[in-house]
């Protein structure tokens, strides 16, 4: 149901913002690029929220607090948390675009798949990381 898939993909959104707002004290040399992928997730959550109350649904509340693949504390690990954030996030709109059929929300999600996958090269990019970008963004390697 897309409802569903909706809510997971806002959930990663709320982790994301979580993410961008703890790396920040990280990359003080990336201000700049951090501040805009927080503003962009959070114009994604505001949009996503939006989305679900018009379809009668109750959006899930952000957690207190996130738990990063691995601990951050310093530049690379704030770019790995960041990277995997993004992955995250493209996996979970990915799930809406295998879950609905409509059109407006379908454009939506490819919409924040594609962001969501520029963000990770660009993170990938910054701590060096190859390759850069990565094949069907959203999608588990094997």
């Amino acid at each position: 149901m897309s409802v569903e898939s909706v809510q997971t993909a806002l959930g990663t959104e709320h982790a994301a913002l979580w993410t961008y707002g703890m790396v920040s004290a990280f990359l003080n040399d990336q201000a700049a690029a951090v501040a805009e992928g927080s503003n962009l997730h959070r114009a994604r959550r505001d949009t996503t929220e939006r989305w679900l109350r018009d379809h009668g649904a109750t959006p899930n509340p952000p957690a207190a607090a996130y738990l990063p693949p691995s601990p951050v504390s310093d530049g690379p690990s704030a770019l790995a948390a960041l990277v995997a954030v993004e992955q995250d996030t493209c996996a979970a709109w990915r799930g809406v675009l295998e879950r609905t059929d409509d059109p407006g929300l379908r454009t939506s999600a490819l919409e924040a798949l594609t962001t969501a996958a520029v963000r990770a090269t660009r993170w990938r990019k910054a701590a060096g990381s190859a390759p850069a970008s990565i094949t069907m963004p959203g999608v588990a390697s094997g």
